[in-house]
Formats: structure tokens, sequence, C-alpha cells
């Protein structure tokens, strides 16, 4: 339920910031806020990802290598001793049969027989001897036949069974194996990653004021996750809680207090008509309204930090008039540079900017000349200008600070303010997707104005209301 002001039909105070039915709650960002989140756990995720699935395959890698450098050291040395081995035995056993050709060919077959091995005998002028059925096209060893300092021939040998594999043949399969623990890697990585998943998941959404969002962790997930979890959920209770207290407090305080303003400004106007004083009660009112003002700018702040936003689609040339006739000022200082001046925003927060610029060209600048309306792009601008002595060096940047207020601005501190109304706008416009803007004219006075962009802020383009 919205509560307006009691006097909004004559000052119009209470209605640019009496809405205190707050939300889903959540702390309006700067534009493409959330987007950036969106990025930033998307590249969280991935990282945490990558990074497991990195370490995992390297480790597989430096496995693999050390195991093939172990195996080429420890079996290469291990062929070698053995290969000579064979060539001496295979040496002595021709030399003591060579002068015999039935024993040497008898040798040649139990050879070939047993060990598989293809044999070709050479005399010492190259002429074959002996052979196996399958000659040796590419010996793998020449072996040669020596007796007492003299060659008597050369035995070639070409093994067919146990021959060492080629390193293709070993890298091959040790690269399928790599290949299958790095997928395997790869689904595990992505089991570990999850529970993270899910917090940045949890933790985004909270950070965009859906306080009820919660890190869903499975159960079989122990250990830091798990107690991350929960100190989360723990957390996000509480979190949700407070918020709801302060809600509930808000609404409240807001009606407490409005309610002895709206009394006290019914007896200030009884008291008029039944000839009290008017110079004090003028200043009664002036306070009174002062206090309401105070009240609606509170208001409105707190529903920027509770993320109350209801964008809809406005017309900028209404809301501007609107503005104009609630601050005592003719249409026909209304600008309007625009063919259309249409945008999504919230009514009531843009409202409450507008007045508020109005408001401080009247307190420190000697009053409002013009209310402009202008295209910038995708954005659309709302500045006043006034007739005041301008902004001094370095002011355009500290007049939207909270509770700054002009060295001049005699008439601000005599009324008591506080300095919130241009802090107000510039979070309205950011709350907008735009900024604020302060600069001096070339002909005297100044132009404060903030910017927004026509489709809404990059978080509600998909939702404005009718």
């Amino acid at each position: 339920m919205k509560r307006g002001g009691p006097w909004g039909h004559k000052r119009g105070w209470g209605a640019w910031g009496d809405a205190h039915d707050c939300g889903p709650w959540g702390h309006r960002h700067p534009p493409h806020h959330s987007w950036r989140m969106g990025r930033l756990g998307s590249f969280v995720r991935a990282r945490l990802h990558r990074r497991l699935f990195m370490w995992f395959g390297l480790s597989i890698l430096a496995t693999g290598a050390v195991v093939a450098t172990v195996m080429s050291l420890v079996g290469g040395g291990t062929w070698k001793q053995e290969s000579e081995r064979v060539r001496t035995f295979v040496g002595h056993r021709f030399e003591e049969v060579w002068d015999e050709p039935a024993r040497r060919d008898a040798l040649v077959a139990s050879i070939e027989k047993d060990l598989q091995v293809g044999v070709e005998l050479r005399d010492a002028s190259g002429a074959v001897l002996a052979r196996t059925e399958e000659p040796c096209r590419r010996p793998e060893f020449n072996l040669p036949v020596i007796r007492d300092g003299i060659t008597l021939g050369s035995v070639r040998a070409c093994y067919a069974s146990f021959r060492p594999k080629s390193p293709l043949r070993m890298v091959l399969p040790l690269a399928l194996s790599c290949m299958v623990l790095w997928l395997a890697a790869g689904k595990l990585a992505r089991r570990l990653a999850r529970p993270m998943d899910e917090l940045v998941r949890a933790t985004r959404e909270l950070g965009s004021g859906r306080l009820d969002s919660r890190a869903d962790i499975a159960p079989h997930v122990t250990g830091e996750f798990a107690v991350l979890a929960d100190a989360f959920n723990d957390m996000a209770g509480r979190i949700e809680k407070q918020v709801a207290d302060q809600r509930e407090l808000l609404a409240a305080v807001s009606h407490e207090l409005r309610t002895p303003l709206a009394r006290m400004r019914v007896l200030t106007e009884l008291l008029r008509d039944g000839g009290g004083n008017p110079k004090t009660l003028d200043q009664v009112d002036r306070e009174v309204v002062e206090l309401d003002a105070l009240v609606g700018e509170l208001l409105a702040s707190s529903r920027l930090d509770f993320g109350q936003l209801t964008p809809r689609v406005l017309d900028g040339q209404a809301l501007a008039t609107q503005a104009l006739e609630r601050a005592g000022l003719s249409s026909s200082a209304l600008d309007v540079e625009v063919e259309h001046a249409g945008l999504v925003g919230d009514a009531t927060l843009l409202g409450r900017a507008l007045a508020n610029l109005l408001e401080n060209a009247r307190k420190h600048g000697t009053g409002a000349q013009a209310l402009r309306i202008q295209e910038r792009g995708e954005h659309l601008a709302f500045c006043v200008d006034d007739r005041g002595p301008g902004l001094q060096p370095g002011e355009d940047a500290r007049i939207f600070r909270p509770f700054y207020r002009k060295e001049h601005g005699t008439e601000a501190r005599e009324a008591g303010s506080l300095g919130l109304g241009l802090a107000l706008v510039q979070r309205i416009a950011h709350a907008h997707g735009g900024e604020v803007f302060a600069e001096n004219r070339p002909g005297g006075g100044a132009r404060v104005g903030f910017t927004v962009r026509k489709n809404g802020p990059p978080d509600s383009e998909s939702r404005p209301a009718a």
C-alpha cells in the first residue's frame, strides 16, 4: 500500500518519495552492474574449471613423461645387454661349426625355429653360404664370425618377434592413454568445480537483490565447500531477516512522522484563519514543509537502497510539466528539444529528481529559468538552468556529494537544507543507467541535470510495466 503526503495537493512533497512498501531488496548498482557480475561469475567458474583441468592434465603428462623416461633408461640398457649376449653366443656357436656345413645348416634351422629369427650366412668374400626361407632384406645386425683373428664370414640376422618396438608404436598407446585420462580429468574437474559454481550463483543472486537465494550444495559434498556454503546460507538468512526488520521499521517510522506533520499543518491553517501571527505561522509552515521534504527524500533514498524501482513507460514531457506545476512554476519554462521524450523509468523517483533540481535552483540559483529535455544518444537529459552566480571552480562535482551546501547559499542555510537533494538526484540517475552533470552557462548562471537511459537500466529492459 502506498501512502501519500497529507498535503501533497499543495506542495507535492509527499508524492515524490512516499512509497515504502519495499519489494525485493537489493542495493542499486551502477549501469551494467548485473552484466558485469554475470561475466565475473562465468569467468570465476571457467577459470577454476580450466585450472583444475590444466593441473590434472599436466600431472598426467608429467607422470607419462617420467614413466617413459624410466622405461627408456632401464629397458634400453637391459635390451642392449641382452642383445650383446645373444650376438656373442651366436658368434661362438657359428665359429664352432663354420667348417662343417651339415652342422652349420642345422644351427641356422634351429635358430630360425626356436628364436623365430631370420638368418643369412656369408663367407669372407660375401657369397651366401646358407639362409632361411625368408631372407633378411634389412638385417638388424651383421655379426662377423672370427677365429684366431681371421674373419671367416658373417651372420646377418633379422628379428621376427621380439625386436624392440618402434618409437611410434610406443608413443601411440601412451598418447591414447593420456587422452583418456585427460577426458576423465575434465569430468573430475567439473565435478570438483560444481560446488563453486553453485556458490557463485547464489552470491550473484544475493548481490542482485534476491535475499531468499541460498547455496544448494549436494549432500555428498564435504570439506571446505560445505563449510563455506553453510556459512553463506547463514549469512544470507541473517541479512534477509535484518532487511525485513528495517523495512518494517521504515514503514512504521514514516507513518509515525507524517501523521504529526499533517496535524501540525492543519493546526497552522486553523491558527491562520483564527488571526494568528502570520510571520510566526509562515515560519512554522516552512519548517513543517522542510520536515516533510526531508522525510520524502529519506523514503526515496530507502527505495533505492531496497531496490524498489517500478520501471514503466513514461512521457518525459509530462513528468517535467508536472514537476514545474508542483514547484509553482509556469509550464512555459519547459523547453523540449527532442521529438519523442518517451522513456522507461520509475515515475516517483524521476519526479523526485526533477523536484530536487528545481528546488536546488530556487535555493542556490535565485530560481529556475528553464527546464530542458535533451537527447544524448541512448539517453534523455533533464537539466535546469538557473539565474544564480554559477558554480565555483571544482564545484561541479562537489555539489552532488551528500551534505554539501554551497557557501553562498544563504537561503538554503536559513531553510535548514541538509544538502541531500542533489546527492539523491545522482543516485536516482545511476539507478536509471544515467549520470549527473553540472556546468556554468555562457550567459551566466548554472545548468544542473541528469541523464537516464531511454530503455531503462539494463536489468529492467525486459520487464517495464505498461
